[in-house]
C-alpha cells in the first residue's frame, strides 16, 4: 500500500524523532526479526501498547510504521507562528482520561483552564446578524434535542415510529418547536440556525449528514466531564512522553505491511499458513474456534469446532510462569516457532508470536480481505462493514493582517439550503457534479485561532471532494464566502491556505468511527475481540486496538490509548485465567475507570 501525495501539505514527521528514526531505518539491515510481539502501526494505540509491555517486563517488541513519522492522526505543524492541528484537536474530558493525566503529568498543559472569551456571530448569505438572544434560545434547544437522542440508549426508550437516525429525530423536534412561532421570517431564520448546527453535528460525529447515525446507539458514547482542553504546545507533544522508553530502534518507520499471517501449522520445514479449506475439509467450513474468551480468560469453542492449529504443544510457550515477555529465542535459529508472520511491501518479514493491529478502520474497509492470510472470522468482517469511518478535514486560513472586530471568535454561516437543494435526492447529493457546485455549503463557520488564522471544518461527500481541488481554488472560495456573509468586498485573500486530506491518506482512508442506522456498540465490541489459534490457547495470537476498538470512547484519542493498553494487558498477564488487572503508577485515574462498566 504504497502512499499517495495529497495535494495539501501532508502530517510532517514528528521533529525530535525524524533524525533517529532515519538512522534507525539505516540500520535495518541489522535489525532482529524475531520478536514477541509485532505493533503494527505507531498511533496513539501502538505507542500506549508498546508503553504497557514495557511497564511490565516485556522488551521483545518492534512497532510497524507505514508513514515516516509517529502519531498517526495526532500531527501538528507550526503555521502563524504557533502550532495547530492536522488531526486531533483536544483533549475530550478530564477525569479519568489518561491523555489529560500524561499531559499534566509532564506540564504539557495547565491544570487549570482559563476558557477564552468566546462571541460568535451568526449571519446569513445576505449579511444579516441573528440577535444573540434568539442564537443562544436556539442553542439551547438543539443541545436538549440531542441530550434526548442519548437517552434512548441509556434508558432504552422506544422512539417514534419511522424514525431511524439522530437527523430525523432532531428534525423531528426541531418541527414540533417552531411550529409554534407565527412569524414566518423568525421562523425561517431559526430553522437556519438549527440547519447550522447540525451540519455542525457531522464534523463532531464524522459523517456526511446526521440521518445516517443510528439514534439508539448515539448515547453509547460516552462523554468525560471538563470540556476540551488545548495542548499549547501542540497535539504532537504529547508523544514525547509516549515514546522516552521505547528504545528508537523498536519503531520502523516506513513500512507499510502488506500481510499477516496469523493462523500457521506445524509442517516438516517449519511453520505454514493453515488453508481454511484444508483446515474443514472433512467438516462444515463455518465451524472455528471462537475467538470470545470466557471470563476467565481462556477461549471456549464453538459446539463441534475443530482445533485448526494443533493441540497446545504445537503451538508456541506465550508465558510460562516463570517468564513474562521476555527475550524470544527460537532452538533451530529459523522461524519456525513463530505463529505470526508479516510481510512488507518492500519485502521485510518479521515474526512473532503474537500481533497487534491498530490499522485504522478506514484502511480495514478497504483491504481486510487481503491484509489477514486466513481472512478473519464472518463476524469480524461484518462488523467492520458495518461501522462508518467518516471524513472530517479542516481548512486553515492564513492572513497578513487581521480584518475581523478583536471581539469576535467565530462567524457562523447560516446557509438557505432549501434554496439550492430543494429538488435534489440523495444519489443527486453524491455525485460529482452536485459536490462540485455545493461543497462549501457544508462549512458551517469560520473560527478565529488568532488574528491572522482561521479555520474551517468540512465534513463528509463534501470534504472527500474538497480533497480533490486544489488549497488556491478553495482560499478563493473561502474569500468569496466571507466577502459575502460580511457584506465587505474587501475581505483580503489569504496568504496561505492549508488544508487537510484524511480520506486520501493511503494509511487512515477517513478520520474516526461512527455507529450508523443498522449498526451496534456490539460491532465494536467485535473488532476489539482478540483471536486465538486454537481451543487450548491462553494468549491470543492477534489483538486488535485504536479507537475504533474502543465500544466507550470510540473517535476519540484516549479511546485509542486505552484500547492499546488492554490489548498488551492479554499478553502480559498470567499463564492462568486470572482476573485481568491493569497496573497504575499511581498518577493514572483512568487506571480504574477502565473495568467500570458504562453501559
Amino acid at each position: 500500500m504504497g502512499e499517495t501525495t495529497p495535494h495539501t501539505p501532508a502530517p510532517s514527521p514528528t521533529e525530535e524523532h525524524a533524525a533517529a528514526m532515519e538512522a534507525a531505518a539505516a540500520a535495518a539491515s541489522s535489525q532482529p526479526t524475531n520478536f514477541k510481539v509485532i505493533i503494527i502501526g505507531a498511533g496513539m494505540a501502538g505507542l500506549s501498547a508498546a508503553n504497557h509491555l514495557l511497564q511490565n517486563g516485556c522488551d521483545s517488541f518492534c512497532i510497524l510504521e507505514a508513514r515516516g513519522r509517529i502519531g498517526g492522526r495526532i500531527v501538528s505543524i507550526p503555521l502563524a507562528q504557533q502550532k495547530v492541528e492536522l488531526g486531533a484537536n483536544w483533549i475530550h474530558g478530564v477525569l479519568g482520561n489518561p491523555i489529560f493525566e500524561i499531559a499534566v503529568q509532564h506540564g504539557l498543559v495547565s491544570v487549570v483552564n482559563i476558557p477564552k472569551p468566546h462571541k460568535v456571530v451568526a449571519t446569513t448569505e445576505d449579511g444579516q446578524q441573528v440577535p444573540f438572544n434568539i442564537l443562544q434560545e436556539i442553542y439551547e434547544a438543539y443541545v436538549c434535542f440531542l441530550r434526548r437522542c442519548d437517552e434512548y440508549f441509556l434508558c432504552q426508550y422506544s422512539p417514534p415510529p419511522d424514525i431511524n437516525s439522530v437527523g430525523e429525530h432532531i428534525n423531528f423536534e426541531i418541527q414540533i418547536y417552531l411550529s409554534s412561532v407565527e412569524d414566518p421570517k423568525e421562523k425561517r431564520l431559526k430553522q437556519l440556525i438549527f440547519n447550522c448546527l447540525l451540519k455542525r453535528e457531522t464534523c463532531i460525529t464524522g459523517c456526511t449528514d446526521m440521518n445516517e447515525v443510528d439514534l439508539l446507539e448515539l448515547g453509547s458514547y460516552t462523554e468525560l466531564q471538563g470540556g476540551n482542553i488545548v495542548l499549547p504546545a501542540g497535539y504532537s507533544s504529547i508523544l514525547r512522553p509516549l515514546t522516552a522508553q521505547i528504545p528508537k530502534e523498536a519503531i520502523i518507520t516506513k513500512c507499510p505491511v502488506k500481510k499477516i499471517h496469523w493462523k500457521r501449522k506445524k509442517t516438516l520445514t517449519g511453520l505454514d499458513t493453515v488453508d481454511e479449506n484444508e483446515e474443514n475439509d472433512s467438516d462444515d467450513s463455518e465451524k472455528t474456534v471462537t475467538e470470545f474468551p470466557p471470563a476467565g480468560g481462556a477461549p471456549a469453542t464453538t459446539s463441534g469446532a475443530s482445533s485448526a492449529a494443533g493441540s497446545r504443544e504445537n503451538t508456541p510457550s506465550t508465558g510460562d510462569k516463570n517468564s513474562r515477555c521476555g527475550s524470544v529465542e527460537s532452538d533451530t535459529g529459523v522461524n519456525s516457532d513463530f505463529p505470526v508472520r508479516v510481510t512488507c511491501e518492500d519485502g521485510r518479514v518479521f515474526y512473532a508470536e503474537h500481533v497487534i493491529c491498530t490499522i485504522p478502520l478506514g484502511v480495514l474497509k478497504s483491504c481486510h480481505k487481503n491484509l489477514f492470510d486466513p481472512e478473519l472470522p464472518h463476524y469480524k468482517q461484518e462488523s467492520i462493514e458495518h461501522l462508518m469511518f467518516g471524513t472530517v478535514d479542516k481548512i486553515y486560513l492564513e492572513y497578513d493582517r487581521p480584518f475581523l472586530s478583536a471581539d469576535i471568535s467565530e462567524i457562523m454561516l447560516l446557509w438557505d439550503d432549501d434554496k439550492y437543494e430543494e429538488h435534489a435526492s440523495d444519489e443527486e447529493r453524491a455525485t460529482h457534479e452536485y459536490l462540485s457546485k455545493h461543497w462549501y455549503k457544508k462549512i458551517y463557520s469560520f473560527a478565529k485561532i488568532s488574528d491572522t488564522l482561521l479555520l474551517a471544518w468540512v465534513s463528509g461527500l463534501e470534504a472527500e471532494f474538497m480533497e480533490t481541488l486544489s488549497s488556491d481554488v478553495v482560499a478563493e472560495k473561502c474569500t468569496e464566502i466571507l466577502r459575502n456573509f460580511l457584506q465587505d468586498p474587501y475581505v483580503p485573500k489569504p496568504k496561505r491556505c492549508v488544508c487537510t486530506s484524511w480520506k486520501s491518506q493511503t494509511f487512515t482512508m477517513g478520520s474516526y468511527t461512527s455507529i450508523p442506522v443498522g449498526a451496534l456498540q456490539e460491532d465494536i465490541e467485535n473488532l476489539a475481540q482478540p483471536l486465538y489459534t486454537s481451543p487450548h490457547a491462553f494468549k491470543p495470537v492477534v489483538l486488535f486496538a485504536g479507537e475504533h476498538t474502543h465500544s466507550n470512547f470510540y473517535s476519540t484519542v484516549h479511546g485509542a490509548y486505552l484500547s492499546g493498553r488492554t490489548a498488551a494487558q492479554y499478553l502480559v498477564g498470567n499463564e492462568e485465567p486470572d482476573e485481568i488487572t491493569l497496573e497504575s503508577d499511581g498518577s493514572d485515574l483512568s487506571a480504574w475507570i477502565q473495568g467500570i462498566a458504562l453501559d
